[in-house]
């Protein structure tokens, strides 16, 4: 992984940014919202002690039967039809353990109070309700509660149709006969009837009995609970602004409201639904219900009578409570419920309910400042991090390239060492790679001359064990010891040519130093010496590939021919009788490439780029003749020498089918002296 990915990497930490700053807008927006509630709930209680000080009574405690408005008059044809809308809030009652055995419904308009009740009785004993068998057939007793004033009526009917109810007791200022229709299915009959608004009871008692079951018990009177428009006024005159206030009962029965949730926003405000949708799902409250808020208040009694929700029936349990509920568009409404209380009493609760567009927009527009300015403040830590991983990874690849061509030139630098100015960490390393370099090109020099400081050195004691063999050779010496004295012999001629082969190799150094420079065709050079190298191969195949055209270069030919000599000679030695050795010259532009391979063992990685080096060789020793002189590792060295003469380099590497090494020299010439200089055009 490159520096730069690294530091990149690195750069992408800053997300952690965006991330702190939606925590803190999250944080901030809560304690916006607290503080709504806190408010709206305070406002709420304000208003139901406001209720209680002008005498609008909250509805009663007991069980009771919601009456829907409904837009006109019904139909009373014992069928359900006109009922769809008001079938979500059917209520029932059980019977001697039936959880279901009774539903009812009712409504009113301006003339009439309608009526729907339907039975689940599945077993059938239907007679009139003048026959004198109705006590013990299937039949509803339904009793009209009016002050202190009540009348009791038996519905029955023997078949599906119009039913005559006759009053069996009670007060004579009710009505003495109920009509209406009687339908039945499968599962049991429903009723239908309707009243005149002034013979309506304040109080409904429902009593079913069926023939399977002829004991059972009258149900209680359950008081009639509607929409009263008096109080609705009253909340209307009191409900703050933008503030919808709702009364219910205690079972969660909608009694009046009042006020409006409609906030007009200029359009500049309007977040558009991106805004809404980042403010739902990153910033908005959990929503406590589904219910939706924003139904109109003139027709609510009509669309949603019952209100649902756990703040609601928090309140209704005696606590006041807050909650959020989601709306529509992408928007939050804040709810505040109180109980309402009466002589100590628990008798319904108070909604307040308040839209605040504005608390989305700022929240949003908060956040979208921190993103904005978060996503600025990571581009630009990305950019400065990646100019500095450039202008870091530059520097440091000066230092490798030049401490590669120092590698490459045996630990000489061609110049001074890049960064040993600077004062940072890169500039210590720089430093310590120029002491390691001088170290090392010192050690260089001392291994260069060591083999001519070694041959004169080696001349004067070698000179005294040679005229001290001499000397012996007119002494009478015994027989055993003849032998002896020829090993010494030997040793002592190995001994003269190893100081010869060292003094020859200082005079080849000293000459490669003051060669002198002259035009030559270098393709002609390197034909003569491959057909010399024939006879030399032997039985090895020689293969020589040279440009069509005369090659020209300016350097020193016969040092050129020295080095292929060299060349020659380390391929001959490493490769078989029956192997190969491949000459090829090429010329690329301002550059000459001489390459010289043979078949052969591979070289070990860690001596390709010391092969060079003086005093180095893989030969083994035991594949060295009697009497042979050692090899001391002198001829790569010159080979070197030749070619950085030439302003160029020498290297080796194995073949890429593995099946022998190659040694290059790549020239470029030496420099052409001026005329002044004692150069000829």
């Amino acid at each position: 992984m490159s520096l730069r990915l690294k530091l990149l990497l690195v750069a992408l930490s800053t997300l952690t940014l965006p991330w702190a700053g939606w925590q803190f807008v999250r944080q901030t927006e809560a304690v916006l919202r607290q503080g709504q509630e806190q408010t709206l709930l305070a406002s709420a209680s304000t208003l139901a002690r406001a209720l209680d000080v002008l005498g609008i009574e909250p509805p009663r405690p007991d069980a009771a039967l919601y009456v829907h408005e409904c837009s006109g008059p019904m139909r009373i044809d014992g069928y359900a039809d006109d009922w769809q809308a008001f079938r979500p809030y059917a209520q029932t009652f059980a019977a001697d353990g039936d959880s279901a055995k009774l539903q009812v419904m009712l409504a009113e308009d301006a003339q009439w109070l309608y009526l729907h009740a339907q039975v689940r009785d599945a077993t059938r004993q239907r007679v009139d309700a003048r026959d004198i068998a109705v006590a013990s057939s299937d039949h509803l007793d339904l009793t009209l509660i009016r002050g202190t004033q009540s009348r009791r009526y038996r519905i029955a009917n023997a078949a599906p149709g119009s039913f005559d109810a006759p009053a069996i007791d009670g007060s004579d200022a009710l009505p003495a006969r109920l009509s209406g229709e009687w339908q039945e299915d499968g599962s049991g009959y429903s009723i239908e009837l309707r009243l005149a608004r002034s013979d309506a009871p304040d109080h409904l008692a429902f009593d079913v009995v069926d023939s399977a079951m002829p004991h059972a018990s009258a149900g209680p009177p359950l008081a009639l609970l509607g929409y009263n428009d008096a109080t609705a006024r009253m909340l209307a005159r009191l409900a703050p602004d933008h503030v919808r206030v709702r009364m219910v009962s205690a079972d969660g029965w909608l009694v009046a409201a009042g006020g409006s949730l409609d906030v007009e926003l200029p359009a500049s405000e309007d977040h558009g639904w991106l805004a809404g949708f980042i403010y739902r799902h990153l910033l908005a409250p959990a929503a406590s219900d589904r219910q939706s808020p924003y139904a109109n208040v003139d027709t609510f009694a009509a669309i949603d009578p019952r209100l649902q929700g756990d703040d609601l029936w928090q309140a209704l349990s005696g606590a006041p409570a807050t909650g959020w509920r989601a709306t529509d568009p992408n928007g939050v409404l804040l709810v505040a419920a109180v109980p309402l209380r009466s002589e100590d009493a628990l008798r319904g609760a108070l909604v307040l309910e308040q839209a605040n567009p504005a608390l989305p927009i700022l929240a949003n527009r908060a956040l979208s400042s921190l993103l904005v300015a978060s996503l600025l403040a990571l581009l630009v830590t990305a950019l400065l991090l990646l100019l500095f991983g450039g202008v870091l990874g530059w520097r440091i690849r000066r230092l490798r390239n030049a401490t590669e061509r120092a590698t490459r030139a045996g630990g000489r630098l061609a110049g001074p060492l890049p960064l040993v100015d600077a004062k940072d960490e890169l500039g210590d390393l720089a430093r310590s790679f120029g002491r390691l370099f001088d170290e090392v090109s010192s050690y260089t020099d001392y291994l260069q001359t060591l083999a001519s400081k070694l041959s004169h050195e080696l001349q004067t004691p070698l000179a005294i064990v040679k005229s001290s063999l001499d000397n012996l050779d007119h002494q009478n010496l015994p027989e055993a010891s003849l032998p002896y004295l020829e090993r010494a012999r030997d040793g002592a001629g190995r001994l003269g040519g190893i100081v010869r082969a060292m003094s020859e190799s200082s005079r080849v150094e000293r000459a490669i130093a003051s060669a002198e420079a002259e035009d030559c065709d270098l393709r002609a050079l390197v034909s003569g010496c491959a057909e010399g190298y024939r006879v030399l191969a032997g039985a090895r195949a020689l293969r020589v590939s040279l440009p069509a055209s005369p090659l020209p270069f300016h350097g020193a030919p016969d040092l050129i021919a020295q080095a292929l000599d060299k060349l020659f000679d380390n391929a001959r030695s490493f490769s078989a009788e029956d192997g190969w050795i491949s000459i090829t010259l090429e010329g690329s532009g301002a550059e000459v490439i001489l390459r010289m391979a043979n078949s052969g063992p591979l070289l070990p990685q860690a001596m390709q780029d010391r092969l060079f080096d003086s005093l180095v060789s893989l030969r083994e020793r035991s594949a060295r003749g009697v009497g042979e002189t050692p090899h001391l590792g002198l001829g790569l060295h010159v080979v070197r020498l030749v070619a950085e003469l030439h302003q160029g380099q020498a290297s080796a590497a194995n073949l890429a089918d593995a099946t022998g090494v190659e040694f290059s020299l790549r020239m470029s010439g030496m420099p052409r002296r001026r005329l002044s200089e004692g150069e000829h055009p």
